[in-house]
């Protein structure tokens, strides 16, 4: 069977892709500015570090009941509704007179980014074909990752301005991504005929339990979970502390440590996409988790700058097959609208952002930063061993399990 290329993707991929890019450039234009602001208000370095993570939290606690509102309202709806709320939060986060209130409308916000995160995979994967779920992921990832390496540069310019324009400008980002997708999905087509996974999927959202009682589900949040405690946590706040006091370089040396491992991922997901549903979901996820393990086993090693700069862009390649294997698997098995699986699988990415640094950071102080890398090793290794348990099956969507090959 002929597989298409990424331009035959349905147009609600291009849509959602333009989605993402938008919110993540918006994202980054924000992020320089919420430590700088919330020290305008004379508190100390533990308060403005709770402003930065009380949005992660409460994105975190409010993702399954986002994922209720998505079985029960539709992905458009819902993904509209997130979009606002974070804008509406951040917009009058940016002219807030008080900390606290300041703190209170970043956690409404994360509700917001709870909904819109949902909403849209959901989307993404109700629309995408058996044999394109994979560069469905890769290009609706790609919008997150221009945007976010085009965002913090913008703002960290317009922050020296006034901390306040940052979040003013990221609530009128949203507000037109947000106009886009009510506008652009409106006609958004059912879901193709799912993948035969082990699971009675029927016509409706597959339960839970039965999700989870499949070793593909499993695997996926196993290597979500790892993501995020390194992509979203480790790497952002042990990173700039070892170039500095272990490999005692600037922190220019971390910038582009961070810079060449976007790039490679951004290069990697051109073709991560295409690799997953040819080649399958297995091996591309054995090969990405065994590429990301293996980056943070070097860090283990004696520090060396090139060995640093090395683990970066090697991470970046497996972030690219990582960030397309675990949402295809999760498509495979839930491609009808199923707002609570995805938001489980989100919730295992935003378990690992929290816990992650607390965890690596507490290890680098009582230990060493090397003890912190292993243990973060240890996370994504799990993932190599759920994806070696996986049926062969999996690597094939949309043919039946007594049909697919064994080999």
């Amino acid at each position: 069977m002929r597989l298409m290329g990424r331009g035959d993707l349905p147009r609600e991929v291009g849509v959602l892709a333009i989605i993402a890019f938008v919110v993540a450039l918006g994202f980054g234009i924000v992020a320089p500015a919420i430590p700088l602001f919330a020290r305008d208000f004379g508190v100390g370095r533990t308060a403005v570090g709770l402003a930065v993570s009380a949005f992660a939290f409460f994105r975190f606690v409010s993702a399954f009941g986002g994922g209720s509102l998505v079985e029960r309202f539709g992905e458009r709806l819902v993904l509209t509704a997130g979009l606002v709320v974070v804008a509406v939060t951040t917009g009058a986060a940016g002219l807030a007179g008080s900390f606290p209130v300041f703190l209170a409308l970043r956690a409404a916000g994360g509700v917001g980014s709870a909904m819109f995160t949902v909403a849209a995979l959901s989307l993404l994967f109700r629309v995408a074909p058996p044999t394109h779920r994979g560069r469905a992921a890769a290009t609706w990832q790609g919008g997150f990752i221009l945007g976010g390496i085009a965002g913090p540069a913008a703002g960290g310019l317009l922050a020296e301005l006034s901390p306040r324009l940052p979040f003013l400008l990221y609530a009128g980002f949203l507000l037109v991504a947000g106009a886009v997708g009510l506008v652009m999905l409106r006609s958004a087509p059912e879901g193709p005929a799912p993948a035969t996974t082990g699971v009675d999927l029927g016509s409706g959202a597959v339960p839970l339990r039965a999700a989870l009682r499949t070793r593909a589900y499993r695997a996926a949040l196993i290597a979500n979970l790892g993501v995020g405690w390194v992509a979203f946590g480790v790497r952002n706040s042990l990173v700039p502390l070892y170039v500095t006091e272990e490999l005692g370089r600037t922190v220019a040396w971390a910038g582009a440590g961070l810079l060449a491992g976007s790039l490679a991922q951004a290069i990697a997901l051109l073709r991560s996409g295409r690799l997953v549903d040819e080649w399958g979901r297995r091996p591309s996820l054995l090969l990405g988790s065994t590429l990301a393990t293996t980056s943070m086993l070097v860090l283990v090693a004696p520090p060396q700058l090139g060995l640093f700069l090395l683990s970066m862009a090697v991470f970046g390649l497996a972030a690219a097959l990582l960030s397309s294997a675990p949402a295809a698997l999760v498509a495979d098995v839930s491609p009808a609208r199923g707002g609570r699986l995805v938001a489980v699988f989100q919730m295992a990415a935003d378990l690992g952002a929290i816990t992650g640094p607390l965890v690596a950071g507490w290890l680098t102080d009582v230990a060493s930063f090397q003890w912190a890398f292993g243990l973060s090793a240890l996370v994504l290794a799990a993932a190599v061993g759920a994806t070696l348990a996986l049926p062969r099956t999996v690597e094939q969507p949309g043919v039946p399990a007594a049909d697919a090959p064994g080999g």
